[in-house]
């Protein structure tokens, strides 16, 4: 059914009817398939009438420039997505358009979707407590025991704060009379509200007009009523929040960073967590911290390996047991999984009545359980109508993939496969309606079509029951044939307008001053977080030493005779060798090492090396660094993968990298609060500086050093100015190696990056109790006196090796002091300050 939703009229036609006329011209519901343009009587519906009119006041020209500005933001935020199996980080990527819902519709879709979130927090209940459903054959035990999220160690506890579900989300689509249908439901840690956040952030702010203009409902009171509603259910008035989170592996990362930033909460992993007494703490920088909530992103399984998967890395050991004396709040209750079972669909309207004495308003695809004799003979009997899925999990038990099986599809051994395995073990399977997935307008050059989309519905429970966030989170895929859709299979998301016919009220995060208390410090530093900040100063330190060796290379191979380099050359080249830059073969051959020590991937001491470590290192960060920030390192990344074809190239690439960094230091300097997570980045460059001064000054210092290899140095270090301005001389040896190791004043010298370690270490909490002063802080005060009683004439190669070995063992200790892991990450002195 083609749209008609504008028609030429000649000349006195305006331009943004045409352009809109233009635009659905060759626009085709799908047979069979609803459409959110086009309804049911083949006429456009208003909402999108309206859009496509303010749509068409902006010119093709600026259409684009929006685009394009939108898709800017999204790579310099770095807004990314790992697909289910990849390792790779993908770009977000976000349709242009905007699916539209109207006000009236939404309302009616809002009551099924809190109906659905209370009758499944009354099943929770249930299962876990009194188990009178099960009892009295409401619900068969086979249902509900053949699912792994049912978890025993749970039954009997009460939750902590009162609720199984603090989160619930719906997947959502139109069915084929036209109403919305449930696809799916979200109990486990429901995903995809932060990626809604970046979405509506990211549309709003390209069309901004356009947005006010058509009175969109906003999204930040949801967030402001989930966020006081778990503050709520802690037992304390300012309790401390983590959202836990597996890892920067994880598939949605970026969304946890989002949302930890977005909400205020600490971004966690199972790592930063220990169990102290009947409370849950964080290990900081300055001890155990306790924490009142956890938001979790892991499953149920995996969150406690002494009562659940015992081979869990990502949860908490003890964890069930803080939760069994109500030490701890966690959304979702653990456990809460088991609503997402298939299996359990079927019997949701016979629930419905059963609580409610009502049907379910919002019905789910028909599905028939095959763990009961009837609905698998049912399902046998007509298997080619079905579409079968797994019960209890994603795919089809015995199938690959993650999506549903059509018999009707299957090679004739293989449907015999799946016959057999339905009847020999029916309790794994599903059977469901086959239902095609509704479709919504998508913008593919200069002209609109239709793509099948599932929407995302999300439910918080607050203290004023529960509050439906007014848009949502929706995935469109590329094929038109789709009966699913994931961020794995080619799709983009789009953001969700829900249209008010009146004017919204423009609501924000932000409270009343008058209701905050005023702090300067950010709050606490978990260990992992401090950890990745030192390592993150590091690996960017350790890049610039090898840029600038690179540089340094470049430049000496122009000025020295092509048949036989001058010594300064080889030693530049052996030193990128045994730093691991480049291949120890290729000594002889140095525009060659050149080349790797820039961009040898599978060099660990290359540039690129160090970058990509860095972006690493950040990506677990991304709640802490700035946009900025966080897009100088990638571009450094970016520019280093750029193949370079001659000596000229590497040289460039190197002094264009060098300012870079230059860049990301200037940032962290002038833009990171004073805290103690900037400490600890500032602590890392620094005590990598040193360490590669040092080691410079042993390479080119050395006792029978010419003028040429002093050059060097003081260019490595960035001192020629300093000691030209200083020494009205050629570089001399006492000259130059004060002012690289012992000068105080200088701030590339050791000496100064030595005192500057000593000032961080001195304003950092102490974790040990009689004031004692602590192995890091001794380390640096003696090396700070060594550095300020030697003197140049007594430095020689010997004692610059020593210093550079004592330099490592202070990195070290910082490390081992402040970042505990394994068996020592709850030694005694980490059980301070439990505040």
């Amino acid at each position: 059914m083609v749209a008609q939703a504008g028609s030429s009229q000649g000349s006195k036609v305006r331009p943004g009817h045409r352009r809109v006329a233009q635009w659905t011209r060759d626009y085709v519901r799908l047979p069979g398939i609803p459409d959110e343009y086009i309804a049911q009587d083949g006429a456009p519906r208003e909402v999108w009438t309206r859009f496509f009119e303010a749509f068409a006041a902006h010119s093709p020209a600026d259409i684009e420039r929006r685009f394009g500005a939108a898709d800017r933001h999204l790579r310099e935020a770095g807004v990314t997505y790992r697909a289910p199996g990849e390792t790779a980080e993908k770009l977000w990527p976000l349709s242009h358009l905007p699916l539209l819902i109207g006000e009236a519709e939404w309302q009616q879709l809002c009551a099924g979707v809190v109906q659905r979130a209370e009758l499944l927090e009354l099943v929770l209940n249930d299962l876990y407590g009194e188990g009178r459903l099960i009892a009295e054959g409401a619900v068969p035990a086979a249902a509900i025991a053949g699912s792994t999220e049912y978890l025993r160690s749970v039954c009997g506890i009460k939750p902590p704060g009162g609720r199984y579900l603090n989160l619930y989300a719906a997947d959502i689509g139109r069915g084929p009379d036209g109403r919305w249908w449930v696809l799916n439901d979200r109990t486990q840690a429901p995903s995809g509200t932060g990626y809604a956040l970046e979405n509506r952030l990211v549309l709003s702010r390209a069309f901004a007009s356009l947005y006010k203009s058509m009175n969109v409902e906003r999204v930040a009171p949801f967030f402001e009523a989930f966020r006081e509603s778990l503050r709520a259910s802690a037992d304390r008035d300012e309790p401390r929040i983590g959202l836990l989170t597996p890892g920067s592996f994880s598939e949605t990362y970026f969304e946890h960073a989002t949302l930890a930033r977005y909400l205020g909460f600490l971004l966690v992993e199972g790592d930063d967590l220990a169990v102290s007494g009947d409370r849950i703490h964080i290990r900081t920088v300055a001890g155990l911290k306790r924490l009142d909530v956890l938001l979790r992103r892991v499953d149920s399984n995996f969150l406690d390996p002494l009562e659940l998967n015992a081979s869990s890395h990502l949860g908490v050991p003890g964890l069930i047991d803080v939760i069994r004396k109500n030490g701890v709040v966690v959304a979702n209750m653990p456990g809460s999984g088991v609503m997402e079972a298939r299996a359990l669909l079927g019997f949701l309207p016979s629930l419905s009545r059963r609580f409610f004495s009502e049907e379910l308003k919002i019905p789910h695809i028909a599905t028939w359980w095959c763990g009961q004799k009837s609905a698998r003979e049912q399902v046998l009997s007509r298997l080619d109508d079905f579409a079968i899925e797994g019960a209890y999990v994603r795919g089809v038990p015995g199938f690959p993939g993650n999506g549903p099986v059509l018999a009707s599809e299957l090679s004739p051994s293989e449907r015999d496969r799946l016959k057999t395995a339905i009847e020999h073990r029916g309790i794994d399977y599903v059977g469901q309606e086959l239902v095609r997935l509704s479709t919504t307008p998508v913008w593919d050059n200069g002209r609109i079509t239709p793509r099948p989309f599932v929407l995302r519905v999300f439910a918080a429970a607050t203290q004023d029951g529960w509050t439906v966030m007014p848009g949502g989170f929706c995935r469109i895929a590329d094929q038109l044939d789709a009966r699913a859709v994931s961020m794995g299979d080619g799709a983009r998301a789009a953001d969700v307008w829900v249209v008010s016919d009146k004017a919204v009220s423009t609501t924000t995060l932000l409270p009343a001053s008058d209701s905050v208390r005023i702090r300067r410090v950010a709050g606490v530093l978990p260990s992992r977080a401090a950890d990745n900040l030192f390592w993150l100063g590091r690996y960017l330190e350790r890049a610039e030493a090898t840029l600038r060796l690179v540089r340094a290379l470049g430049l000496q191979r122009d000025r020295s005779r092509p048949v036989s380099p001058h010594h300064s050359v080889e030693h530049i080249a052996r030193l990128l060798v045994v730093w691991g830059a480049a291949s120890s073969g290729a000594r002889s051959q140095t525009a060659r090492i050149a080349t790797e020590a820039l961009q040898a991937a599978d060099k660990f001491g290359s540039a690129l090396s160090l970058i990509r470590s860095a972006l690493r290192t950040a990506a677990s960060l991304r709640e802490r660094l700035s946009p900025d920030a966080w897009q100088v390192i990638t571009e450094m990344a970016a520019r280093l993968s750029e193949e370079v074809h001659d000596d000229d190239g590497v040289v460039s690439a190197a002094e264009l990298t060098l300012r870079e960094l230059a860049t990301f230091s200037g940032l962290s300097q002038e833009n990171m609060n004073r805290a103690a997570g900037w400490r600890f980045l500032d602590m890392g460059r620094r005590a990598e500086r040193a360490v590669n001064t040092a080691r410079f000054a042993r390479q080119f210092a050395y006792e029978e050093a010419d003028d040429e290899d002093l050059d060097i140095l003081l260019t490595l270090v960035d001192c020629q100015i300093t000691y030209r301005s200083r020494y009205l001389v050629a570089p001399l040896l006492a000259p130059v190696r004060d002012l690289v190791v012992l000068d105080p004043y200088n701030p590339r010298s050791v000496a100064f990056q030595v005192a500057a370690l000593n000032d961080h270490i001195a304003g950092l909490p102490a974790l040990k109790e009689g004031g004692l002063i602590e192995r890091p802080h001794r380390l640096a005060v003696a090396l700070r006196a060594t550095l300020t009683t030697d003197e140049a004439a007594e430095l020689d190669t010997k004692s610059l090796f020593a210093l550079e070995q004592d330099l490592l063992t202070l990195a070290d200790a910082i490390g081992s002091h402040y970042f505990p892991h394994g068996a020592s990450a709850s030694r005694p002195e980490k059980l301070t300050g439990l505040a």
